[in-house]
């Protein structure tokens, strides 16, 4: 097994680990570890949230998840002889959930998919579905199974939603000017523009007193991809994959976490993987002047694995850049496209008796492949959703005998 430079104890919050991770991006958060090109080693790592969503059939604990803490990183890992400038290369080798444990915590043994609350951050549908709800989901090997949508398994591509380097002092400043610049565009829109620096939760590394205080004003929170990498939340970037982050500081001081069983493109719901905790290994090298080298300023990246279910047959769903509700043309919007298509696909499986939120929660969590079909058509642009057939234990293709309706249960909701 791989070195374990940075561990964590599930049954505790990432606050009170022997070494806490972080919550900010900020280049003073000090690095914990070191390792050097050419290493292997592993990081476990916590559920995003920090163990607030439980193994129950209320999705209340999503409705009042306190967003002031997320997402718990775990590091900084520094690298040695890495300089602003260079591409840090990581391999990942392999991940998953909690070895060998069962418990209260997400990803020992399960995992979830949660719809937040609009009032809190909302997700893509949350115009239609405004209230949170909750999927808990069951671990079998590869395969995630729910007791609150029956009918469907399927197997998971493993990933990190969320892994990147530190920013320079520099770049921090422009995250948080553009994204108050946002903000300032509608100020009391809910859900939020953007999150602009929050010093309430603030978790800093082993940073106390002043200096934590100066990351609560300053740190970006993390929940966008940035140019240092970030919250992608890549279906494909599972075993195998390599990626070339940028390098904006001394030592390049990797964190990451916001493990996922399993994802659709996209991640809809906001947290519409099924999330957990558990472990990741890593390869690192460094590609000395790879930002100027080949162009890698802005953004990582990265080199799919070969690691994916193997579904072959799919039921695809179109929509196109039309607000269907105000009977409205929007020109070449592929946000607006990718969204009717997810439309369309809740409404078709409302037909087989599965509820607006369980059908949005499945598109969530399931291996969706979701595509930006056409962008050059104008008016309308075309995306397209592709849902695996194979994952339910029914036949959902159109036929003359109609849809197989039955009961589907209900997902957890709130009270």
């Amino acid at each position: 097994m791989p070195e374990v430079v940075f561990s964590v104890d599930q049954s505790k919050s990432m606050r009170d680990q022997t070494v806490p991770g972080h919550n900010r991006w900020h280049p003073d958060i000090p690095a914990v570890a070191w390792v050097k090109p050419g290493d292997e080693f592993r990081m476990e790592c916590k559920e995003w949230t920090d163990n607030q969503i439980g193994n129950n059939d209320s999705a209340n604990d999503v409705r009042d998840v306190d967003l002031t803490v997320a997402h718990m990183l775990s590091g900084p890992i520094g690298v040695e002889g890495a300089e602003p400038g260079d591409l840090l290369v990581l391999d990942i080798l392999d991940l998953g959930p909690v070895p060998q444990e069962v418990g209260p915590a997400p990803g020992q043994g399960w995992g979830y998919t949660g719809i937040f609350a609009k009032s809190n951050a909302g997700g893509f549908l949350t115009d239609y579905y405004p209230d949170a709800a909750k999927a808990i989901w069951d671990f079998h090997g590869q395969v995630a199974t729910s007791r609150h949508i029956p009918g469907v398994s399927y197997t998971g591509i493993t990933h990190p939603g969320l892994f990147g380097t530190a920013p320079s002092a520099e770049l921090l400043a422009r995250w948080n000017a553009r994204e108050r610049a946002l903000i300032a565009t509608d100020p009391t829109r809910v859900p939020d523009l953007a999150l602009p620096p929050e010093p309430v939760g603030t978790l800093a590394g082993t940073l106390t007193g002043a200096e934590m205080e100066r990351v609560g004003a300053e740190g970006a929170r993390t929940v966008p991809a940035r140019e240092n990498g970030g919250n992608h939340d890549i279906k494909n970037f599972t075993r195998g994959s390599r990626v070339f982050y940028p390098v904006h500081v001394a030592g390049a001081l990797l964190s990451g976490g916001d493990l996922h069983f399993s994802q659709g493109d996209g991640e809809i719901t906001f947290c519409g993987a099924i999330e957990m905790g558990g472990f990741i290994d890593f390869h690192v090298d460094l590609i000395k002047g790879g930002m100027q080298t080949y162009g890698v300023t802005t953004n990582p990246i990265f080199m799919p694995g070969r690691v994916e279910p193997r579904y072959s047959e799919f039921l695809s769903f179109i929509g196109i850049s039309v607000d269907h509700d105000t009977d409205t043309n929007h020109y070449l919007d592929a946000t607006l496209a990718y969204k009717r298509a997810c439309l369309n696909a809740v409404e078709y499986l409302k037909k087989f008796g599965y509820s607006g939120e369980q059908a949005y929660l499945i598109l969530g969590s399931a291996p969706i492949e979701g595509r930006i079909s056409g962008v050059v058509d104008i008016p309308n642009a075309c995306c397209s959703l592709y849902l695996p057939t194979q994952i339910f234990d029914f036949d959902i293709t159109p036929s003359a005998a109609g849809p197989q309706w039955g009961d589907r249960g209900a997902c957890a909701l709130t009270s």
